[in-house]
């Protein structure tokens, strides 16, 4: 066991080191639970980012499909558009949609 002073002051001395110790610990352990939050949520926010695989433009006014993209192409960014499956995009270049000349949705699901 330990071996501790017999004397009163010198225990409360003790003691109140301690405990500043124990204040030091938790707040360690508190900065280091907010870290882990934060590193959880970036990553989150990066799944959260990750584009969707195919994206159809739709037109500006009728808001019929144009183009079909991969979800990552930046030809679209500025367009209004809308999350398709695969299956959809598939669909939708069978129906004569126009295939992105830039990310070349069309290859990538076999339509060439």
């Amino acid at each position: 066991m330990l071996d501790l002073p017999p004397d009163l002051p010198r225990l409360r001395t003790l003691r109140t080191w301690h405990e500043q110790c124990l204040r030091e610990i938790d707040r360690a352990i508190a900065a280091a639970e907010e870290q882990a939050r934060a590193e959880q949520q970036a990553q989150e926010r990066r799944a959260a980012a990750t584009p969707p695989p195919w994206m159809v433009g739709l037109q500006d006014i009728t808001g019929t499909p144009e183009e079909l993209h991969q979800g990552g192409c930046t030809m679209w960014a500025h367009r209004r558009r809308k999350t398709v499956t695969r299956d959809q995009a598939r669909e939708l270049l069978a129906a004569g949609i126009r295939a992105c000349e830039f990310c070349k949705p069309d290859a990538e699901l076999g339509f060439l």
